[in-house]
């Protein structure tokens, strides 16, 4: 069977993206398969994504690996990076070679090439003109993103802005609430992370996977799962066995989770 061509792949997560928008959705989880379709469909190796809160300080959305997570907070901790400059002027940028770059990001660029990257490339995400987060591309080959690239990549910017506002109009007063809720969410989701991580013994990584598993599993939103692991103690004892069983899947092979209900199962303790 001939391979489908790479137009249709990228309609077809384009469509996804939007129909998952037009039905009853959680931000955050939409927001990480965002970055995992622009991994997949990109010339790239990972993505992340940086969201602003009211006060203008961007905090870490979405994260395609564990090293552009890192890599995505150091540039928060360091105040230097190509997001944070595309956020500041609303702008994208393009960084076809990190090596020529140490003298504008002397610290941002040593740290990702130490990480293994060679060109980033940042997308503002915007509403209008208020600028509400930016959506890093990392690379490990030196070289810049072709046209049908970086129109992919503002395309799902866009997409990541309509999550985020909810179908709302792009004012001041609009804007605020959803950031709001979305940065609220995601501290939430990594709280419960946090939690699984040490209920069941398990690398951050491994236990987030879990937690977003156990959701799609069962219809639920993710950050309505989150909630109740971290403030519901009669829906926390509920939900551990389950998630238990998840984690026990045979079909979680991509997984070390399935470990995780042999070294504590229950909610006993809690």
């Amino acid at each position: 069977m001939a391979e489908l061509p790479r137009e249709t792949h990228v309609l077809d997560a384009v469509v996804s993206l939007v129909d998952t928008l037009l039905d009853d959705f959680d931000v955050v989880d939409l927001l990480i398969q965002l970055t995992e379709q622009c991994a997949a469909l990109l010339d790239i190796a990972s993505a992340g994504l940086l969201l602003a809160d009211p006060r203008s300080r961007l905090h870490l959305m979405a994260a395609t690996t564990r090293k552009t997570r890192d890599l995505e907070l150091f540039q928060l901790q360091s105040h230097e990076g190509p997001c944070l400059d595309s956020y500041a002027s609303g702008q994208p940028i393009s960084v076809v070679d990190l090596q020529s770059e140490h003298q504008r990001w002397p610290r941002f660029a040593a740290a990702a090439t130490e990480a293994g990257f060679a060109s980033i490339h940042a997308v503002p995400i915007r509403a209008a003109s208020t600028v509400l987060g930016a959506l890093g591309l990392f690379g490990t080959n030196v070289g810049k993103l072709n046209s049908a690239d970086l129109l992919v990549g503002r395309t799902l910017a866009h997409v990541a802005c309509v999550a985020i506002l909810q179908e709302r109009a792009p004012t001041a007063q609009t804007v605020l609430s959803p950031l709001r809720n979305a940065l609220v969410s995601r501290i939430v989701v990594d709280q419960a992370t946090g939690f699984l991580h040490e209920h069941f013994d398990l690398p951050l990584d491994e236990a987030f996977t879990l937690l977003r598993r156990y959701a799609r599993d069962h219809n639920k939103h993710l950050t309505d799962v989150s909630r109740q692991l971290v403030t519901e103690p009669d829906a926390r004892r509920l939900l551990l066995p389950e998630i238990a069983r998840v984690a026990s899947d045979p079909s979680l092979t991509d997984s070390p989770t399935a470990s995780a209900s042999n070294r504590k199962d229950t909610a006993e303790g809690l």
